[in-house]
């Protein structure tokens, strides 16, 4: 398959690029901290149509491909956007397959039931967040004794969207039924607790089907998020290897520091190439969407992290600071990964997409 990118990805790509570039400059990134949300930048953002951009035309989006969103996502990481990009571009691709259940065959599960799925709710929740009016984001793990843990942008949204047994509610937000939870990243996490207050969108296997469908789109768009993360932390190494100089030569000549980061500049390669074949993969209707999905998460999450930990390293006694930049993508490549988990649990669900049952690795 043929993986370059078209003249209107190329300039989708740089769009995002010099917007953020503006709008999201290291000193506003700081600014958002701890909260990790900027409401201008997100203004900004959702003057653009991130959000409709997720969402089909037939459902009154603006139709992209999940391979265009990846590509957003990677300015997003490039620049650690303080804005919930990732998670209500899944929120809102979820809430249109709800909406379009039993017309389209949005949900394609042999044993789920499209009577099963609230679509009227679906289209309204949908509608008030086109609009602007509700900010919703998507709880990426499962709520369990009555609470969703480590929601995205939870702190600073006013619903989300979570998967409570087989029941996918949508849950308003208030102080009373969230908890901010102070993380690495300075991202937006809450643990939310359902109440009364929650309604149904979908049960049983219809409910299930569609929520892991989200969780894919998740997976897929934080790979590409971590490869910009992790490409902007190589590239500031590499210029500094190139500028800083002891022994009389640039330390970028030593081996010990030249090797790394052309292992580095490899794997991202690699894992940039992961996430694109796995956005193209859902619009292809492979078997193996689900699996890619996960892998690509888990490749991007290990590449992030040790990118970043040789970035800090070798700029010395600079990557330890806080007053340097550097210390941004360290935080996020660790922290916007372990929202959902480990690598280590993305390919265990590779595994389980490919094999079935309840397979090791």
């Amino acid at each position: 398959m043929d993986l370059r990118l078209s003249a209107e990805q190329r300039a989708l790509v740089a769009s995002f690029a010099e917007l953020l570039a503006k709008h999201a400059p290291p000193e506003r990134v700081r600014a958002a901290e701890p909260v990790g949300f900027d409401p201008v930048l997100w203004a900004v953002l959702r003057d653009v149509g991130v959000v409709e951009m997720a969402v089909p035309e037939e459902r009154g989006g603006w139709g992209a491909a999940l391979l265009d969103l990846v590509l957003v996502a990677e300015q997003v990481g490039a620049a650690v956007a303080p804005a919930p990009v990732v998670e209500t571009q899944a929120a809102a691709s979820l809430l249109a397959v709800l909406a379009g259940a039993g017309l389209d065959g949005a949900i394609d599960v042999s044993d789920a039931d499209v009577s099963d799925v609230d679509t009227d709710t679906a289209r309204t929740a949908l509608t008030t967040a086109l609009r602007g009016e509700r900010l919703v984001t998507l709880a990426v793990r499962p709520a369990h004794g009555g609470t969703a843990s480590l929601v995205p942008a939870a702190a600073v949204a006013d619903d989300t969207i979570v998967l409570d047994g087989e029941r996918l509610l949508l849950v308003p937000l208030r102080d009373g039924t969230r908890r901010a939870v102070a993380n690495l990243a300075s991202a937006p996490l809450a643990d939310v607790t359902l109440d009364a207050g929650a309604v149904e969108l979908a049960r049983g296997p219809a409910a299930v089907a569609a929520f892991e469908a989200a969780l894919d789109d998740w997976l897929v768009l934080t790979a590409g998020g971590l490869v910009g993360v992790a490409a902007a932390a190589h590239r500031a190494t590499c210029e500094y290897a190139r500028e800083r100089r002891a022994w009389d030569m640039p330390i970028g000549a030593n081996q010990a520091v030249s090797h790394p980061l052309a292992n580095g500049a490899t794997a991202l390669d690699g894992a940039r190439l992961l996430a694109v074949r796995a956005a193209a993969e859902p619009g292809r209707g492979s078997p193996r969407a689900r699996e890619l999905a996960a892998m690509a998460f888990a490749f991007a999450a290990e590449t992030a992290r040790q990118v970043t930990y040789d970035a800090v390293h070798f700029h010395g006694g600079y990557g330890f600071m806080f007053e340097y930049d550097l210390q941004l993508y360290y935080r996020r490549a660790r922290g916007w990964a372990r929202v959902w988990g480990e690598p280590r649990d993305a390919y265990r669900r590779a595994a389980r997409a490919r094999y079935g049952g309840d397979t090791e690795v």
